[in-house]
């Protein structure tokens, strides 16, 4: 379905792209202090709709798609860049379409999406580096990194310099301080040693004050 409402939004045999990704994005990126998945999906309705499009009925995948594509869009532009978000947000769709028979209601619809839109993610963030070296372990920063809360950041300013910020560091900073990860979460979600990731997230906030006093 189009930005008008006309026509389906996805054909699940034939996915080609999701159109219409950008006018259902929410671009709200915190309140201050650690930033919080704002932009979280509501819940009517959902359990119903997951067992009709996990039976194949796509009008009820469409309003799973419009239920949680903000929050992957989100995760998308924070993760890989502004110029990858609309194409990862689809792959994660296309990637949940062939999955639903999958869910098995242990844990909340959306918790699972997520996870699905992050390993996604991590998997594609894997093969950009192999084609390139992004992570740097840096142990002074480690001795020095910060062990307190995140620094609060104005939210406009921010979407701008997370672009800015080398590829590690911002996925480091994304799965930490707004999604909530742990260290040593990430340290295995990353195939990193935890004192890596520690060293990415003080690497990626000294250059996000850097960027945001510029």
């Amino acid at each position: 379905m189009d930005a008008a409402g006309n026509g389906p939004l996805i054909d699940p045999s034939n996915p080609g792209r999701l159109p219409g990704v950008q006018s259902h994005v929410c671009r709200n990126l915190g309140r201050g202090g650690t930033i919080l998945a704002t932009d979280q999906p509501r819940s009517t309705g959902t359990e119903k709709d997951v067992e009709l499009a996990a039976a194949g009925d796509t009008r009820a995948f469409e309003r799973i798609y419009r239920e949680h594509a903000a929050r992957v869009h989100s995760l998308a532009r924070r993760m890989m860049g502004p110029e990858e978000a609309d194409d990862t947000t689809q792959e994660v769709f296309v990637r949940v379409w062939e999955k639903l028979d999958t869910f098995r209601g242990e844990a909340a619809f959306g918790t699972w999406l997520h996870r699905v839109a992050v390993n996604l993610i991590l998997t594609r963030a894997r093969s950009r580096r192999r084609h390139g070296a992004w992570i740097v372990d840096d142990e002074e920063a480690v001795e020095s990194a910060s062990t307190g809360p995140a620094p609060a950041w104005s939210s406009m300013d921010l979407e701008a310099a997370l672009a800015r910020l080398p590829h590690g560091a911002r996925q480091v900073f994304v799965l930490h301080d707004v999604e909530g990860y742990r260290h040593e979460e990430i340290a295995e979600m990353l195939e990193m040693a935890v004192g890596t990731s520690k060293s990415q997230l003080h690497r990626a906030r000294m250059l996000l004050r850097q960027h945001l006093a510029a």
